[in-house]
């Protein structure tokens, strides 16, 4: 069985999903996909289900009632992977903003060089991290098409996450993510309380108070072409207000395997 699954997210992807599925399933190594739909109404989960036919057992599909937010998303589609026995599993949009070739390196980030010989991958690129970032920020400002109003947010929330919580990560609220399977099977997934951006700082956060090791892959993040971008005053709102929130919690938390 592959060993890697890339869980994303869609609503309203019509644009994207075709092309974005037929080139994770093209990489090499291979990987997986479970696609996490709430409700698209333009017929996002048909085409997945129209794909899934000629790509037997690589394309997985989760279909939700609505717009439940990335957090639960992500925890469910968290749940399915370890069900399904997946040891590395991966969070990517769906829009081409994160480069699917990237995967591969997110991949080594996180493998042993026992796991990359497996792949006929070189073993002296392996990370052994127990969860690989890719950061548009750990080598300057990586953005591309981003307005300057928004790479400065965006930065700048990288800042302030560092400042408020110790934690060394250049990008915290990156969406580009792999985990190893024990990682995810020690975090207490249903503890994990925001639903949007903030879930991406929250999930590096509670990985790095149980002491396992982050590791950031530089990338280079391109904004989407097509389709509409989800980002929301609310979503920044949990974002900055959370972290506060979440710090505070953690002072009254024993992170322990």
């Amino acid at each position: 069985m592959n060993k890697r699954i890339v869980i994303i997210p869609t609503y309203n992807e019509i644009e994207n999903i075709e092309a974005i599925l037929l080139k994770v399933l093209s990489l090499d190594p291979v990987f997986d996909v479970l696609i996490v739909d709430d409700g698209s109404p333009d017929g996002t989960a048909q085409e997945v289900k129209r794909l899934q036919k000629s790509n037997e057992g690589r394309i997985h599909l989760l279909e939700r009632k609505g717009k439940l937010g990335l957090g639960t998303a992500y925890i469910e589609g968290f749940k399915i992977a370890l069900a399904k026995g997946y040891d590395f599993i991966f969070e990517m949009d769906a829009d081409f903003s994160h480069n699917p070739d990237d995967l591969i390196r997110l991949f080594k980030a996180c493998a042993t060089s026992a796991e990359l010989k497996e792949e006929n991958l070189p073993g002296d690129e392996a990370g052994n991290g127990d969860m690989s970032i890719g950061s548009r920020y750990i080598n300057g400002v990586n953005v591309v098409n981003w307005p300057m109003s928004r790479v400065l947010m965006s930065y700048f929330a990288g800042f302030y996450v560092r400042f408020i919580t110790g934690m060394k990560v250049q990008d915290a609220t990156a969406g580009f993510v792999c985990y190893r399977r024990n990682t995810l099977e020690t975090l207490p997934l249903d503890q994990i309380k925001f639903i949007g951006y903030a879930f991406q700082v929250e999930m590096k956060f509670t990985t790095w108070k149980y002491g396992f090791k982050l590791v950031e892959v530089p990338i280079i993040f391109t904004d989407r072409t097509k389709g509409t971008s989800k980002m929301s005053a609310n979503i920044f709102k949990e974002a900055i207000f959370g972290v506060i929130q979440m710090k505070v919690n953690s002072l009254f938390k024993r992170y322990q395997a």
